[in-house]
């Protein structure tokens, strides 16, 4: 039991440390945890044609769940022993805090990397991460599903999710984050560790929409921020900082010699009359 949690805690520490990492040999990471990563697939086009199995034992394309809104995309295992779990909450936890609702503005699609678990794992992980957003009537936006090895094969390439079955420990090793994709089905941005800043993932979600969700403060605090796909975070861009302060304190000098004239005016028709 020891060596076992010892394990485990080894497999979070280098699920933290491989995320965005594409050449993590050079890391001296030990046996199979060489294999593990986030690949950079910006752009790519997840195949929207795969076959999965929802949590009601219904089998479904991706592409029931890409049309008007971008996903939120999360690859995980609902045995696995800590890591996993330490994604989902930290993504339920980013998506609380925004004003976006599920289903509405975005939809949750999980997928469990293990191709031999089974739908009712799939339901009882629903049941628990709905019941810790806590939003009623978003049942609708978030699909927990399970695959065989093909599918799940094909959509962790197309995204760059590397992974590594350890028998030995019945485990499998891999990395922490979640992913924001488009609602053609793209990879949009990259989100990596167990903790996700709700700007980031607010903002990525307004760029992966194009721009038809959100609000005109989200427009200008993305002109000044710009997304880092090495650390799958926004960064200021000084920049454009500077720019809308000028342009701020132009319109705020320009209001308040406008009022002047206009307050100027009305005491000189007032002593006029």
């Amino acid at each position: 039991m020891r060596r076992r949690l010892h394990l485990s805690a080894t497999l979070v520490v280098a699920g933290l440390l491989t995320g965005g990492s594409s050449s993590l040999a050079q890391e001296g990471l030990p046996g199979p945890l060489a294999d593990v990563g986030f690949d950079q697939r910006l752009g790519e086009q997840v195949p929207l044609d795969l076959q999965f199995t929802n949590e009601t034992g219904q089998a479904v394309t991706l592409a029931r769940y890409f049309d008007q809104r971008p996903v939120v995309l999360a690859l995980v295992y609902y045995e696995c022993p800590m890591l996993c779990s330490m994604v989902l909450n930290g993504m339920i936890s980013s998506l609380r805090a925004l004003k976006f609702d599920a289903g509405s503005e975005f939809e949750v699609v999980v997928v469990s990397f293990d191709p031999s678990e089974t739908p009712e794992l799939a339901r009882t992980a629903k049941q628990t991460y709905l019941e810790r957003y806590d939003r009623p009537g978003t049942e609708g936006g978030w699909h927990f599903l399970t695959g065989n090895e093909q599918a799940i094969r094909a959509l962790t390439r197309s995204v760059g999710f590397r992974y590594a079955y350890l028998p030995e420990e019945d485990q499998f090793a891999h990395a922490a984050g979640i992913l924001a994709l488009t609602p053609e089905g793209r990879v949009a941005r990259y989100y990596y560790g167990v903790e996700y800043a709700p700007r980031d993932v607010r903002l990525g979600l307004i760029e992966a929409a194009d721009n038809q969700i959100g609000s005109m403060v989200d427009q200008v605090l993305l002109y000044c921020f710009h997304y880092d796909p090495t650390t799958g975070k926004y960064s200021a861009v000084a920049m454009n900082i500077v720019r809308l302060a000028a342009v701020v304190t132009i319109a705020f000098l320009g209001f308040f010699l406008l009022r002047q004239w206009r307050r100027e005016r009305r005491h000189l028709y007032t002593a006029k009359a």
